[in-house]
């Protein structure tokens, strides 16, 4: 994808909204697959993440774009049913523009040229979705394109030495005839049988 090939955001988009949709209340408290997140606080990422890729794509920097994330310090919106769906709309609307893709942006406080800024708000969203989904016991079938394209960028990474291995964590070993899902999800240093804690 990275530097050739433009990526149709919208159906991963909407696969993310609606998981989301499908969150009842009383799970915002829940575990995720990333240790520092609750369902809740991994909502609010979302909603941050969409709207600053989104801003990235504008070319439109400032706070959403300058502000590295910090998921413990940002509280989920009140309005968040109805501020994330149209988030990520937004979001995919904003990667259309072919001029999204080209020339320098920021996201997260780093300058990063248009291209890769577009890889990483897609890894975003098909790895997020599975931490949700895994969250929140629903199935998850993310866009394959999107899925493909999260599965190159991880494996460059991991792949890059000057990274120490992997972008989230270090790699959990996935066997090569997993789902490619699956190999994507270890590429981001989670275990792809990741389910929630047992409650006592």
């Amino acid at each position: 994808m990275t530097g050739r090939t433009f990526l149709d955001l919208e159906a991963q988009t909407r696969a993310v909204a609606r998981l989301a949709a499908g969150v009842p209340d009383a799970r915002l408290d829940d575990p995720t697959p990333c240790p520092q997140y609750t369902v809740g606080v991994l909502l609010a990422h979302l909603t941050g993440l969409a709207v600053a890729f989104r801003d990235a794509a504008r070319k439109d920097l400032g706070p959403t774009t300058d502000t590295a994330p910090d998921p413990a310090a940002t509280p989920l919106p009140a309005q968040w049913r109805e501020e994330l769906p149209q988030a990520l709309g937004e979001l995919a609307e904003a990667w259309r523009d072919p001029a999204a893709w080209t020339g320098m942006t920021r996201a997260g406080g780093v300058d990063l040229p248009g291209d890769i800024a577009g890889a990483v708000a897609v890894d975003e969203l098909v790895i997020h979705g599975w931490d949700l989904a895994r969250a929140t016991g629903q199935e998850y079938a993310p866009d394959q394109a999107a899925l493909r394209a999260a599965y190159g960028f991880l494996l460059a990474a991991a792949e890059d030495e000057s990274r120490g291995g992997g972008i989230f964590g270090p790699v959990v070993p996935v066997p090569d005839d997993a789902p490619l899902l699956d190999r994507a999800v270890g590429l981001s240093g989670r275990a792809p049988a990741w389910t929630p804690p047992a409650t006592p």
